[in-house]
């Protein structure tokens, strides 16, 4: 048998598959063959060496031991959770006296059964299923697979590592310990070592099988020091198969070095013997699952209905579920932010719906030359715009968010940080807006100076100021005299949506006229066309602005010049 010198597969990470089939229909054949001892190698490897210096691969002989070959290698099909009894389990259960459990019981009844009939069909190859209670127990070279020969050192497991092989077993030894947290104290912050042990493990739903392999001298099976782990199968029972290590797949074979002083070397073998589908079951198969695909659509859309909520004529709904991100570059930490949306005219919200609030206190946190805090606060909104007059002449008013960045240090001494207002987008859609932030600064050092010991500083009585206020009927806004201090910005993601009969009854009067352009032949008349009439309405629409946007006296100005200058 000709082996190249590192002909060896070294990949033996674990594989991850999916399967629609039952995990039940697994089948590998594992196949384990015994190459030589280590110290036999080297002297048989040296003298190949020396004998045939040309050549790029080595023979390497199957040594058997004793004269025995069926002991040197076994071949055997597992399927999944099949037990198979290891020599060490065959003499441990075959005495009632050992049996604690009724698995105990009812593999004492299984070894019986097997010496009786005297068909038992493996040797070395036994496995360990999830009910096994050895599984949580394994040796720390058996959890191992490893291409580098293994040490005889032996380490002791972490903590963490016997917990976590001792999670799945939870539900055989279940034990009664009261663990309720008290809802006025939901966080821990001086949590004992008895708490860390119990509750910071991490339960793992999947089942487990090992197929194991005793690898001890003819002559010497049925002690646990010679039992090493093979191959580690796991599934999570919707349909993903954790398989460590891989299948070979005509690779090379991967390698196990025995610990002691001989340090044997054994070839394995991992193969998938699961039985194909023939292309009729195939077929069969994908029209059942179409079947219940279509099925199952079916009952949703019987569940949702086919008549889309739709609001009434002549209304816009807007529905905007926003974020808080972060607040950076205040002065002081422990922020919080008060907020709260104002309604202009023609617009109105739910009853139920919550016009205000109140952000989580957040401690910043460090990041480049800024302090940073991050709320991630969600809030959802809901409005409905009901216009009186349709006519184009109007322009519509946005809905706005104001809100308040405040302080509170340790001695309850709180501190206006910033104002700053937020309009809603026009537009639908996902927007990241950052808006900056004033306070207002009250000259002379007695304010400073009472904002850093005692904490409160001037404040806005009207909260719209910020923007225009909604007291404010006259033409010009001044603000002259008022002093302000720029300070730090607030974050906003926002998602909004805008939903209106007008939008479907636009988009079926812009298919109505695709379809006659189509039908016309023009499709380059088509796209020149639309494009014009968008044109026009847009370069009228910001005229319209613009004009709304100056002063009157300069518009009657402006008409005056134009009509002298056309006499």
């Amino acid at each position: 048998m000709n082996f190249m010198a590192d002909s060896w597969n070294t990949d033996t990470g674990e594989a991850v598959y999916r399967s629609r089939d039952a995990v039940k229909n697994l089948r590998i054949r594992v196949r384990i063959e015994k190459v030589t001892s280590t110290a036999a190698l080297s002297q048989h490897l040296q003298q190949q060496v020396l004998s045939q210096q040309d050549r790029g691969d080595i023979e390497m002989e199957t040594l058997t031991s004793r004269g025995q070959t069926g002991d040197n290698e076994e071949e055997l099909v597992v399927g999944w959770q099949e037990k198979l009894f290891s020599q060490y389990e065959m003499e441990l259960f075959q005495s009632d006296a050992a049996c604690q459990t009724p698995l105990d019981r009812q593999y004492h009844t299984e070894v019986k059964a097997l010496n009786k009939s005297k068909r038992r069909r493996n040797h070395r190859i036994f496995t360990y299923t999830d009910h096994d209670r050895y599984t949580s127990c394994l040796p720390l070279h058996q959890l191992q697979h490893s291409t580098d020969l293994l040490t005889t050192t032996k380490s002791s497991p972490t903590f963490l590592a016997e917990r976590m092989a001792s999670v799945r077993h939870r539900r055989q030894d279940r034990r009664t310990m009261d663990c309720s947290i008290p809802k006025s104290k939901i966080v821990n912050w001086e949590p004992t070592e008895e708490f860390v042990k119990s509750s910071h493990v991490v339960n793992n739903a999947m089942q487990t099988m090992h197929i194991m392999g005793d690898l001890a001298p003819p002559g010497r099976l049925g002690q646990k020091d010679n039992e090493y782990l093979l191959v580690t199968i796991k599934t999570d029972g919707s349909g993903t198969v954790i398989v460590k290590p891989d299948f070979n797949k005509g690779k090379e074979p991967y390698r196990i070095v025995t610990a002691g002083e001989k340090r044997e070397v054994w070839r394995l073998t991992v193969e998938n013997v699961c039985t194909a589908m023939q292309p009729e079951e195939q077929e069969r198969e994908q029209n059942m699952y179409r079947d219940l695909y279509v099925r199952h659509k079916e009952y949703l859309n019987s569940l949702v209905g086919q008549d889309f909520e739709m609001p009434p004529l002549g209304i816009l709904r807007y529905l905007m579920n926003g974020e808080i991100v972060s607040a950076k570059g205040f002065e002081y930490d422990n922020l919080y932010i008060h907020f709260f949306m104002e309604l202009p005219n023609n617009w109105s919200s739910l009853p139920f719906q919550s016009l205000s609030g109140v952000t989580q206190t957040c401690r910043a946190k460090t990041l480049g030359k800024e302090n940073v805090a991050f709320f991630s606060y969600p809030f959802s909104f809901e409005a409905f715009y009901m216009s009186e007059k349709e006519s184009e002449e109007s322009i519509l008013q946005w809905p706005v968010i104001y809100f308040k960045v405040l302080s509170l240090d340790s001695w309850q001494r709180y501190r206006t940080e910033g104002y700053g207002y937020l309009l809603f987008p026009a537009m639908p859609g996902k927007h990241t807006i950052t808006c900056h932030t004033w306070r207002p600064l009250q000259m002379g050092t007695g304010s400073a100076l009472r904002r850093f010991f005692i904490g409160g500083s001037p404040e806005l009585e009207d909260h719209s100021y910020v923007r225009i206020p909604g007291t404010f009927k006259g033409e010009r806004l001044s603000r002259f005299g008022f002093c302000t201090e720029t300070t730090g910005s607030v974050t906003f993601n926002l998602h909004c949506l805008q939903q209106a009969r007008a939008f479907v009854d636009a988009t079926m009067l812009k298919k109505r006229r695709q379809k006659a352009f189509e039908q016309l032949g023009g499709f380059s008349q088509q796209g020149a066309v639309c494009t014009i009439l968008e044109a026009f309405q847009r370069a009228r629409r910001k005229m319209h602005e613009a004009r709304e946007s100056l002063p009157r006296d300069l518009v009657n100005t402006n008409s005056q010049l134009h009509i002298e200058s056309s006499a």
